[in-house]
């Protein structure tokens, strides 16, 4: 009850908090936001049946995952909570929206493998069959959610073409948060700020932001506290490692970022940072104006890079000391200059 009493606070320590409810984060953390934000008395949903969907849709996370688990899940959605608060946006906000918003946030990663895209193509998956390879694992997640909403019967007592637009709309929100589409979303966001023509009183810029709130919450890590952001960047990085085992094991080609032996956390988070969080995170604070959370959140960020920064530092200075010759300075500075991104 403490814990949930702070959940609009951008310090929220969604670990400790799965540990308090016994691993239960998502469930709870979404029964609260749904009570918060009146979404129960105004969808007149069934507290049973909420409960019943949550736990499905917590459950089939992989909690063997190190990273794509129900807690980055419920990271994700208390991030999105944050932001759906934010004046520029909750001023415009209908009970679709919000309720939208935090569906896609805690769903947005559901039944993931735990491996990307390129190695369900390459190792012929059948999910890479079934999306003819085109965002495989957020398509995916889109219909795995709506498939839970019909079973759970969450939303049955509303009009079909109510429901129907809610199911669309989901898979539009999931859908931006292929990374593969980083680029189209910014230069259309910049577009709209640069023209200042968002007008949020239409449905369709109000989605267009519900979308970009997802996808700055789901790449939200390096905005947070040292410890926690540090925490998630060695849990995806653990992941990308365990797909490269196996691409070893399987003697594929080992994908970007999974070499263990080349990629160090330091040189992916730099990047990751550098090319994919820092450009939008830029927008966004355009976007909502100055506010408190903004300026925290690029404060943070930026922090975070300088730690990064000297820790990889200190890994080429143990280096150069352990190879006078330089060539493992060299791989490394190689491997930073030519930075994918996660």
């Amino acid at each position: 009850q403490h814990m949930l009493s702070k959940v609009g606070m951008w310090d929220f320590d969604i670990f400790l908090f799965d540990r308090l409810t016994n691993g239960n984060s998502l469930v709870t953390l979404l029964c609260h936001l749904f009570n918060v934000h009146g979404l129960i008395h105004h969808f007149q949903l069934d507290m049973v049946t909420l409960h019943r969907f949550l736990v499905m849709v917590q459950e089939d996370y992989h909690s063997q995952n190190p990273y794509h688990n129900a807690v980055h899940a419920a990271d994700v959605t208390q991030a999105m909570h944050c932001y759906l608060r934010e004046p520029k946006l909750a001023n415009f906000l209908t009970p679709s929206d919000i309720m939208l918003g935090l569906l896609a946030a805690a769903a947005h990663d559901v039944d993931h493998p735990g491996v990307n895209q390129p190695f369900l193509i390459k190792t012929k998956h059948h999910l890479a069959s079934l999306y003819q390879n085109v965002s495989v694992l957020e398509n995916h997640h889109w219909r795995s959610t709506i498939g839970m909403l019909r079973e759970s019967r969450l939303l049955a007592h509303l009009p079909k073409d109510l429901t129907q637009d809610i199911e669309q709309q989901l898979g539009s929100l999931i859908l931006a948060t292929d990374i593969n589409r980083q680029n189209e979303f910014l230069i259309r966001l910049k577009s709209h700020l640069d023209n200042q023509d968002l007008r949020l009183e239409d449905a369709q810029d109000r989605h267009f932001m519900l979308q970009i709130a997802l996808k700055c919450a789901d790449i939200c890590n390096p905005c947070r506290l040292w410890d926690l952001s540090k925490q998630w960047s060695e849990r995806v990085c653990e992941e990308f490692y365990r797909q490269g085992d196996l691409e070893q094991k399987f003697e594929l080609e080992i994908s970007p970022l999974c070499n263990q032996q080349k990629d160090t956390i330091p040189s992916i988070q730099i990047g990751f940072m550098t090319y994919i969080v820092e450009p939008l995170f830029e927008r966004w604070a355009q976007f909502t104006g100055d506010t408190p959370l903004s300026e925290n959140m690029l404060n943070h960020l930026r922090r975070n890079k300088a730690k990064w920064r000297s820790l990889l530092h200190k890994q080429h200075s143990s280096s150069r000391s352990n190879d006078h010759s330089g060539q493992v300075t060299g791989s490394q500075e190689q491997t930073l200059n030519e930075e994918e991104t996660p």
